[in-house]
């Protein structure tokens, strides 16, 4: 169960690999950041929306929950609407690869949450991977040839808040356990996040932007950038400490970068293939060590859900 657990976290990271390539293009089409966080929240509330629906036609209906848990959900999809307006936001005024790069901060920040938390120190292991990881992000993203000397000052802040913001999201994914089927958990959780995104994009749907161009990436990115990993988090991170779900997700920038190459044409130099080969390494030695709570924590009544 622990080695699947930790297959959901690392898919679930890769399937966040399609946004840059999808953002871009976005922006490339006239598109803001705005209108990129509220399409994806949107419609991946949307695409969970039609699995409840799905489920209720074989005859599994919604399940009663109580203000306090369909509160923590709601609420962790703040926490996930509040990283993507960070992260898009500082790639609208940063490089795309040193948004990356400072996003990326999250392998060793969910370290770091796991040492406050369980008041323990990190295992080698961990802190060898997250060092593996990082140094091969800096490979990767092709950040060793510029630096980040030079570049604005907001989006260098904002881009390592949405590292923050992300691994207190894969941190406390797996704290927030609830009663309910796992598409239920992630509408509720979408639709959190689709509600604050309002708050920087109020227009979007009474703009009609959505039959303007935009609904093809909002799509792509409410597929992969939510209701995949959120799914795939909400089943994996209850299993895994909080430090090794952010060092799984790493997987992210490897994905991103085959989506880039395939999608956009942009081919991959030794370093970046370099870097790729040390993030996956990195995620292999985080699984050398025991990194396992011995516990097992119950996440839902509906695990086959």
């Amino acid at each position: 169960m622990r080695r699947l657990a930790a297959l959901q976290v690392l898919v679930g990271g890769a399937c966040y690999g399609a946004n840059a390539t999808m953002c871009k293009m976005a922006f490339a089409n006239g598109f803001s950041w705005q209108h990129v966080v509220a399409g994806q929240m949107w419609f991946s509330a949307a695409l969970f929306g039609l699995v409840l629906l799905v489920q209720a036609a074989r005859g599994r209906g919604w399940q009663r929950l109580g203000v306090a848990p369909t509160a923590k959900l709601v609420a962790l999809g703040f926490l996930s609407c509040t990283t993507s307006v960070l992260y898009y936001f500082a790639m609208a005024l940063l490089p795309v690869e040193v948004a990356i790069t400072l996003l990326f901060q999250y392998s060793w920040i969910g370290l770091v949450i796991q040492v406050i938390e369980t008041r323990r120190a990190p295992r080698p292991t961990e802190i060898a991977a997250a060092a593996v990881i990082l140094a091969g992000t800096v490979f990767a993203s092709g950040i060793w040839r510029t630096g980040i000397a030079g570049f604005d000052p907001l989006g260098l802040v904002f881009g390592f808040l949405s590292g923050v913001s992300c691994a207190l999201f894969l941190a406390l994914s797996g704290k927030v356990v609830v009663p309910c089927s796992d598409a239920q958990r992630g509408f509720l959780v979408c639709l959190g996040a689709s509600v604050l995104s309002l708050a920087v994009c109020p227009t979007f749907i009474p703009s009609g932007v959505v039959f303007q161009g935009m609904a093809p990436y909002a799509l792509v990115m409410g597929l992969f950038g939510m209701l995949l990993p959120v799914y795939l988090f909400g089943r994996g991170t209850p299993y895994i400490p909080a430090g090794m779900a952010t060092v799984l997700a790493s997987s992210e920038l490897p994905a991103g970068l085959f989506v880039s190459m395939i999608a956009l044409g942009e081919p991959l130099g030794p370093a970046e293939w370099l870097g790729v080969a040390a993030i996956l390494g990195g995620v292999a030695i985080s699984q050398l060590g025991e990194g396992f709570s011995p516990r097992l924590r119950f996440r839902s009544v509906d695990a086959q859900g």
